[in-house]
């Protein structure tokens, strides 16, 4: 009987876990979103991309009240249960836009009378700064972090790599003042058109990596490096402390909804070969000064006047980026423009401000004197899924380094 009864409950639970769950994700006007971000709220392992069509495909055995995340830069997330996908109907879930912390601040901001006045800048900056250091805690906090990076060209998905990571935060120990950033990934998926990962495998192949490139890329797990490198960006209290002082460079707008914006921005020009400028957006609140929001954006254009010929492996990489059908021999770089936005959504907890969501766009045109045009364009989305404050210990190097799953996902 009990022999029975174990084949029985093995036979039960090899059907639930062989459940397929499809959706359909769009936009607001029914366009299809690829490489819209579809994965479990209990466990983010489970999860996939929409193809180029907006379809995923889901495989899972867990209940059917479990809750699926359905995100994609610049539209609102969606929560709904397991269930919604169940049966034969292909359920449609449409995602409403929703710009960008940078973005609302640009378009509801409006002048204030204290624009120029520095002393009264000076006094609203010290206000801000003292709040700070009450809201960042200076001890260390661990973060489970879904982190999404995509890219596209000349509009087309190019792929996208998805990894669940814990990060542990160090406040204040790095270079200059900086928090140090550790992570350590759990899973990783990258998502590939299979027409793009063909041409990449292809690249690579016939790429001239040296012998120390070899061991560099062998040696450390770049995706790695990438998402961290992301979560490190935006470090909200050594910029504010580093820029306070330079009064004449800050302006302040403010919004309707009990919100005040502070704009430090600063330029820098190199010969007119090199021009960038930065601006940083503190969002705080008009009552508390505690911030609510960081957003900063940079401009960059580099214009050589003769061109400067990239070749080697750096051609080949070119010839990655560039989807027309024509591999490019000869290419010599006149122009490039770029323009980043990074925003970083802060949360409380047990009385202190961390990160809940930080997000990236980058756009570029890279430009030859033949005046072929390369378009590059970048999105990027972190999710903080849950924070850790008390007893928290720095990674050790074995758990940095460790060699994580990663599944190849071609989508069609």
């Amino acid at each position: 009987m009990r022999k029975h009864l174990l084949i029985s409950l093995c036979l039960i639970a090899s059907i639930v876990q062989a459940q397929t769950y499809t959706g359909r994700v769009t936009d607001e006007k029914g366009t299809p979103l690829p490489y819209a971000t579809v994965y479990l709220l209990q466990d983010p392992a489970i999860g996939t991309a929409t193809n180029s069509d907006g379809i995923f495909t889901l495989q899972t055995g867990v209940s059917l009240q479990s809750q699926v995340i359905i995100s994609f830069l610049g539209y609102e997330k969606q929560e709904l249960t397991l269930a919604s996908f169940a049966g034969t109907a292909l359920h449609t879930v449409q995602l409403k836009e929703q710009p960008l912390a940078l973005e609302e601040t640009v378009v509801s901001a409006k002048a204030s009378k204290q624009k120029n006045k520095r002393k009264a800048m000076a006094q609203l900056l010290y206000k801000v700064y003292n709040q700070m250091q009450y809201d960042f805690s200076d001890e260390p906090y661990r973060a489970r972090i879904v982190s999404d990076v995509r890219m596209d060209s000349e509009g087309q998905p190019w792929g996208m790599e998805q990894m669940i990571a814990s990060v542990v935060t160090i406040p204040r120990i790095a270079t200059e003042g900086r928090d140090s950033v550790q992570l350590a990934g759990e899973v990783c998926k990258r998502f590939f058109d299979q027409s793009i990962r063909t041409r990449a495998d292809s690249i690579y192949k016939d790429a001239q990596l040296t012998g120390n490139m070899r061991n560099a890329a062998s040696a450390v797990d770049s995706g790695v490096v990438v998402h961290q490198g992301l979560w490190a960006l935006g470090n909200v209290r050594y910029d504010f402390e580093k820029l306070m002082d330079d009064v004449r460079h800050w302006t302040v707008t403010n919004e309707n909804e009990g919100e005040t914006v502070l704009t430090h921005t600063e330029k820098h020009n190199f010969l007119g070969i090199f021009k960038i400028t930065f601006k940083r957006h503190f969002i705080v609140d008009s009552d508390t000064y505690r911030i609510r929001s960081f957003s900063e954006e940079a401009d960059a254009q580099v214009s050589i006047l003769f061109g400067y010929k990239i070749k080697g492996l750096y051609l080949d990489m070119l010839n990655l980026l560039n989807m027309d059908n024509e591999r490019i021999e000869k290419f010599r770089l006149r122009r490039a423009f770029a323009h980043v936005q990074l925003n970083t959504i802060y949360q409380q907890v047990n009385g202190h401000l961390y990160p809940k969501e930080k997000n990236l766009k980058a756009d570029a045109l890279i430009t030859s004197t033949k005046k072929v045009d390369i378009p590059l364009n970048i999105r990027a989305t972190q999710r903080v899924i849950s924070v850790e404050t008390e007893n928290v210990r720095a990674m050790t190097e074995a758990e940095m380094t460790r060699r994580m799953k990663r599944t190849i996902v071609e989508l069609y």
